[in-house]
C-alpha cells in the first residue's frame, strides 16, 4: 500500500463524489491535504471524514471558492505552500457536466464546462509546476471515458475531457526532464453528484437509480464505479510505485472503453 506520510496532496472538487473519495483515501495513507471546492459546508464535512480516516485536523486545509477564478487558483496554491511548505501531488478533479444536444447547448453551458474541466486545470497546473519541480512531485488529472469516446448529448463535455487528455500527455513530455510525472485517470460512470446538479434531470432519486441501472449494462464488468475505485488508481499513479509511469491515460471504467462507439453512443 502506498505511503504518503509527510506528502502534501492538493485535491480540487473535493467536496463530493470522486473528489471526496480521493480525499478520504489519501487521508488513510497519511497525506497532508489541501482540499478545495465551491461548498464550504460540504468541504468541512469531508474534512471531518478525513479525520476519521486518520488525518489530524492540522493536516487538512480547506478552501472554498471558484476554481475558474485566477485569483482563487493563486490563493489556493499560495495558502497550501504557506501552511505545508511544499506540494507533492496535484489532483485536478473539479468538473461539471450539462446534458444537452449540440443544437440546444447555450454559450453559458459551453463556457462553464470548458473553463471548469480544462482551463482551470491548465492554469492551476502551470502555477503548480515550480513547487512540483522542487518536490519531484506529480499531477493526476481526472478525465473521463468521454475523452476518447464520442457520446451523444454531451459533446462539450467530451471535448473538454479530450483536451484534458492531450494536455496530460503534452505536459508529461515537458516535465519529464525535471522528474515530474503527469498522468490521467479516465473513469466510466461513477456514483457521484456530477449527474445530479441543479440543472440535471437526475435530481430525482428514482430517476437517478434508473440511470445507474442502465449504466451497469454499458460496463462489461457489470457494475458502475464507486469513488473508492477511482481513488485507489489515483493513489497508485501518485505514488513511488508508479515512478516510471508518465503520460498515461488510465481507464478505470469496468472495461467500457473496449465497447465500440457504435454501441456506446450516449451516456444516458
Amino acid at each position: 500500500m502506498p505511503n504518503f506520510e509527510q506528502k502534501v496532496v492538493l485535491i480540487t472538487g473535493a467536496s463530493a463524489g470522486i473528489g471526496e473519495g480521493i480525499a478520504l483515501h489519501f487521508a488513510s495513507l497519511g497525506a497532508q491535504l489541501s482540499l478545495s471546492g465551491r461548498n464550504r459546508e460540504e468541504l468541512s464535512r469531508v474534512s471531518t471524514l478525513c479525520q476519521q480516516q486518520g488525518a489530524k485536523e492540522e493536516q487538512i486545509l480547506v478552501q472554498d471558492g471558484d476554481l475558474t477564478s485566477a485569483e482563487f487558483r493563486k490563493k489556493l496554491l499560495l495558502n497550501t505552500i504557506e501552511k505545508f511548505k511544499r506540494l507533492d501531488v496535484l489532483v485536478n478533479n473539479a468538473g461539471t457536466m450539462y446534458y444537452a444536444k449540440t443544437t440546444e447547448t447555450t454559450e453559458e453551458q459551453y463556457d462553464s464546462m470548458m473553463e471548469t474541466n480544462t482551463k482551470s486545470h491548465f492554469f492551476l497546473s502551470k502555477d503548480a509546476v515550480p513547487y512540483l519541480k522542487e518536490s519531484l512531485g506529480n499531477i493526476v488529472n481526472i478525465s473521463s471515458i468521454c475523452g476518447p469516446k464520442p457520446m451523444a448529448e454531451v459533446a462539450v463535455y467530451c471535448m473538454s475531457k479530450a483536451a484534458l487528455d492531450m494536455f496530460t500527455q503534452c505536459l508529461s513530455l515537458e516535465l519529464a526532464p525535471f522528474g515530474v510525472r503527469v498522468n490521467a485517470v479516465n473513469p466510466g460512470t461513477v456514483v457521484s453528484k456530477i449527474a445530479r446538479r441543479d440543472h440535471s434531470t437526475y435530481q430525482d432519486e428514482g430517476k437517478y437509480q434508473q440511470f445507474l441501472e442502465i449504466q451497469k449494462s454499458k460496463h462489461p464488468i457489470g457494475r458502475v464505479g464507486l469513488p473508492a475505485d477511482i481513488a485507489q488508481a489515483v493513489a497508485f499513479l501518485a505514488s513511488d510505485d508508479a515512478s516510471f509511469i508518465t503520460g498515461q491515460i488510465l481507464f478505470v471504467d469496468g472495461g467500457r472503453h473496449c465497447v465500440s462507439s457504435a454501441v456506446a453512443t450516449s451516456v444516458k
